[in-house]
């Protein structure tokens, strides 16, 4: 058990980084953190080494220097975690993120333990997606393998369209034919699991994307309770099944008929599980560090709905983002990132507590258009 007062050291330097930094901060501990960006979001509230994230000497000193490793993006090469492993514990470990950070090892790795998820076939060159189209079907979507996120490379497959395209426009990377879903909702599972196995599971969320990037997130869910609690089962299965400590999002896909599949894998704090600083009696953030610091988990009860909007990098086009419009809502909570402004830049976000979350979902379309 490590208690407050040790160091917990973070690869990653970015929102996430910069809002478990902030939680730590708040209950005694000190931090720091790894990311090649001088000014980091979370250089204000962690003391930072300046590197990459595959810089092993750089991790390995920032390891010396904690009691308790995290990070704050799957994209820390797994090898970099091995090597730390050496020195300090490291939640997640080096075994679990090769396995999640790679499409079709995660696929694979569901296909084992009998979870549910959408057919898949493993892509290598442009004969094998012909061979993978004949398996999965169209529509569907082509994916690489590693370094993906919010829809980047990924590449729709239509009935008509041309394999090849989508294939150039991946650069031709190993890849992942994912057959295409007609869901009904999309929903995350926010669970925290302890060293002891113990699991503490957040309030169901949905899901509302724009562009491939989540706009929009919902909570409690608008499902049945049915549905709700099967969700929940196969969070912890997952968890359970990687052996998994610290917070995990489990993304799924509802479909018309009731079904869940398993569609993402995050063994982190997540976008998603941002409604739970300020809508939680526990954030993600603060139930993180409970579990990789061996403490008892928090109660992750939500005694509120709430609904959280993303601000995007497109609200500064004009020099003049809405934040006053934002402020004079009497229940939002507006977060900023401390980042530079960009077209499509997570900037911040904003949460909204409340009874009526259509209200609260008609103001925030206000904001963003």
């Amino acid at each position: 058990m490590l208690l407050p007062g040790a160091t917990i050291g973070v690869l990653g330097g970015g929102q996430l980084g910069r809002m478990l930094a902030m939680e730590a901060r708040r209950m005694g501990y000190r931090v720091r953190a790894l990311d090649p960006d001088p000014d980091a979001c979370a250089a204000p509230f962690a003391e930072l080494s300046c590197a990459p994230l595959d810089d092993v000497d750089a991790a390995l000193a920032l390891a010396a220097h904690c009691d308790v490793l995290t990070i704050e993006t799957e994209h820390v090469p797994a090898a970099v975690l091995a090597q730390i492993e050496t020195l300090r514990p490291v939640h997640p470990n080096a075994a679990l993120l090769a396995t999640v950070q790679d499409r079709l090892r995660q696929r694979e790795f569901l296909t084992r333990h009998r979870l549910p998820q959408t057919a898949y076939a493993r892509v290598d060159d442009a004969p094998s997606l012909q061979q993978a189209l004949t398996a999965v079907g169209r529509p569907a979507v082509l994916k690489t393998r590693t370094e993906g996120y919010d829809g980047k490379g990924q590449a729709r497959i239509g009935t008509s369209d041309d394999p090849a395209a989508a294939w150039a426009a991946l650069g031709q990377r190993p890849a992942v034919l994912e057959a295409w879903v007609a869901y009904e909702r999309e929903i995350s599972v926010i669970l925290a699991r302890g060293h002891d196995g113990d699991i503490a599971c957040y309030p169901v969320a949905e899901n509302e994307h724009r562009h491939h990037v989540l706009h929009i997130t919902r909570a409690p869910a608008r499902v049945a309770p049915a549905v709700a609690a099967r969700a929940r089962e196969l969070g912890a299965a997952v968890a359970d099944a990687l052996g998994h400590v610290g917070v995990m999002a489990v993304e799924m896909f509802l479909l018309p008929d009731g079904e869940l599949l398993i569609n993402e894998i995050a063994p982190r704090t997540h976008n998603s599980g941002h409604y739970t600083l300020g809508g939680c009696v526990t954030s993600q953030f603060e139930q993180h560090l409970r579990a990789i610091c061996g403490l008892p988990l928090g109660d992750p009860a939500q005694p509120r709905p709430a609904l959280m909007l993303n601000l995007l990098g497109d609200l500064w086009a004009d020099d003049a983002p809405p934040l006053a419009h934002i402020l004079a809502h009497p229940g939002a909570r507006l977060h900023l990132y401390g980042k530079a402004p960009r077209p499509g830049r997570k900037l911040g976000h904003v949460l909204v507590l409340g009874d009526d979350l259509d209200a609260a979902q008609s103001w925030a379309d206000s904001i963003v258009g």
